[in-house]
């Protein structure tokens, strides 16, 4: 027995983002408190299995040249089955099981569809183990571009103008699809609904680049998203739950210069590609900063967010635009949200620390 929390650190998946989930599984391994967790890491595989693995953070470097995934031959785990055992067990290859013992709460740092999106919390709450994040509804709403966009513009927040089509729509009427989006404008956005860390997305200057940056998005999505290209500045700012009773806080705000890129794609934001500045905290005035604050508490509760998000903005000519609501943001140590609570005097191990106790809390 222990006397610490248990924490499942929870981390890889099925998406296309799983090595992203794992990089950040590495920075939290790394900074959680020792002295008050006990850890207990839990990948899933690329084909969807629960295995045990290493608890050693250098393992999931984010290397370009071998990005970090789950060990497909490390041994099962086997989640509750009912409401009233938290306890976990592990099934080696003689298919004999033992007991992990209790755990307290589940920390789900997983990207992308399969985990980000309301399938594991589901899955978490049908057993009744808490978790940090979003919950069901929030984390779909929050996957899915498509979605978000009508239920922040239903708020009255402002969005990026958008089309959607579906690959039954692409496959059947490609002209009527195509003629959608003139209303758009370009040059425009061409984006998987379902999908982060910018996979799949690409940015069209003409009609005639549409039909390949369509079957780029659905090859990883069935439900494609085409939005207007905002002239503006890339703003961001992080959101945490608080405790029951206490106000939402926000941090400061973070701003992504674009310098040699069309934009923020998956090689600049993991793999180090050069054309983009991280800079927290983004030079805004006082005014601009706190109407950023309010629109991110705003698109927090629109949504019904837990825990912890991250808003993305762009600055234009005539106000702030919100471009997506991430329920699960990156969390490696130099990403965007631990990077604004950092300059807001939060720090990493802090950070996951509050998560924690402020889920553990809520449930």
């Amino acid at each position: 027995m222990t006397d610490k929390t248990v924490v499942v650190v929870l981390f890889g998946g099925r998406s296309s983002e799983h090595s992203i989930s794992c990089a950040t599984a590495g920075g939290v391994l790394a900074a959680i408190d020792r002295d008050r967790y006990e850890v207990i890491p839990v990948g899933i595989t690329h084909a969807g299995e629960y295995v045990l693995e290493v608890d050693d953070p250098a393992r999931f470097t984010l290397d370009p040249a071998d990005l970090p995934q789950v060990d497909d031959s490390r041994p099962r785990v086997r989640w509750p089955e009912r409401v009233g055992n938290r306890s976990l067990s592990i099934v080696d290859e003689s298919g004999a099981a033992r007991e992990l013992g209790p755990v307290d709460i589940v920390f789900p740092i997983l990207h992308g569809r399969f985990g980000e999106d309301g399938t594991v919390q589901g899955m978490l709450d049908l057993v009744d183990l808490p978790f940090v994040g979003s919950g069901v509804l929030a984390s779909s709403l929050g996957m899915d571009k498509h979605y978000t966009k009508t239920v922040l513009q239903a708020a009255g927040i402002a969005v990026a103008p958008w089309v959607r089509f579906t690959a039954y729509e692409w496959a059947n009427d490609p002209e009527a699809v195509t003629a959608s989006i003139a209303s758009l404008g370009l040059p425009a956005f061409v984006k998987p609904a379902r999908a982060g860390s910018s996979v799949g997305v690409s940015k069209i200057s003409s009609v005639e680049e549409f039909a390949a940056a369509a079957e780029i998005a659905l090859a990883e999505d069935s439900s494609v998203l085409v939005e207007t290209g905002i002239v503006g500045r890339e703003v961001e700012l992080a959101v945490l739950e608080s405790l029951q009773g206490e106000p939402i806080r926000t941090s400061v705000a973070g701003e992504v210069v674009v310098s040699g890129r069309d934009f923020y794609d998956f090689d600049a934001k993991y793999l180090d590609a050069p054309g983009i500045d991280l800079v927290c905290p983004a030079d805004l005035t006082p005014a601009q900063l706190a109407e950023m604050q309010d629109l991110s508490r705003r698109a927090f509760e629109a949504l019904g967010c837990l825990s912890l998000a991250r808003v993305d903005f762009f600055l234009t000519a005539d106000g702030f635009v919100v471009n997506e609501v991430n329920t699960m943001p990156g969390f490696t140590p130099i990403s965007m949200f631990p990077s604004c609570w950092l300059a807001s005097g939060l720090s990493y191990p802090e950070l996951i620390t509050e998560l924690i106790e402020v889920a553990r809390a809520r449930s």
